[in-house]
């Protein structure tokens, strides 16, 4: 027996959320932080250094500072929306229902990759620093949302595990296809 020992048989079947488990955990927060510090520090260098660097810059490259600049404030807005309201949720502030709708109103743009900026290397060191660090976290928050979606109206059938299935097998099957999917998100361009 050994393991198997204290499990409870009326136990079997239930499913672990990972969404629940991970919007609860000490692992959200840290998220919570990291989005929260990177949209400082990008609020900080833009009004500060970011500035002066700008002013140094002519024609191409300070068209390239001016829309990167936008699009990397845009981006940090989306993503600081998103943990605000996933934190309201893991607070009991909001119920699954106000979540969703608050959520439908986040704009997460897909995964995107500085090979997309055309003069990437153009622009300061300060703002591509920022730039690489807010698409890291996209991509992160892309996934997670995907995994921690909360099905309100009606569950989806696809996402439910046939009665016989291994709850933890359901688990993998449900990560494998959160992080495997391609999102049906709105594309933000990066470049021009």
């Amino acid at each position: 027996m050994g393991v198997l020992a204290g499990y409870d048989s009326r136990v079997r079947g239930v499913t672990i959320s990972f969404g629940e488990r991970f919007a609860a955990s000490d692992q959200f927060d840290a998220i919570f932080r990291e989005g929260m510090a990177l949209v400082e520090r990008a609020a900080a260098y833009l009004d500060g250094p970011g500035r002066k660097e700008a002013k140094a810059l002519s024609g191409p490259a300070a068209m390239l500072y001016a829309s990167e600049s936008m699009r990397l404030t845009t981006r940090l807005l989306e993503l600081a929306s998103w943990l605000m309201i996933r934190r309201s949720f893991k607070d009991g502030e909001i119920t699954p229902e106000q979540l969703a709708r608050k959520r439908e109103r986040v704009r997460l743009t897909e995964p995107g990759r500085i090979s997309h900026v055309k003069g990437f290397e153009t622009l300061p060191g300060g703002l591509q620093g920022l730039i690489k660090a807010s698409f890291a976290l996209n991509d992160r928050i892309v996934r997670l949302d995907l995994a921690m979606q909360v099905r309100v109206d009606q569950p989806d059938v696809a996402d439910s595990p046939p009665a016989t299935a291994s709850p933890v097998q359901a688990q993998v099957t449900r990560l494998e296809r959160a992080f495997s999917a391609r999102p049906k998100l709105r594309a933000v361009p990066t470049g021009s």
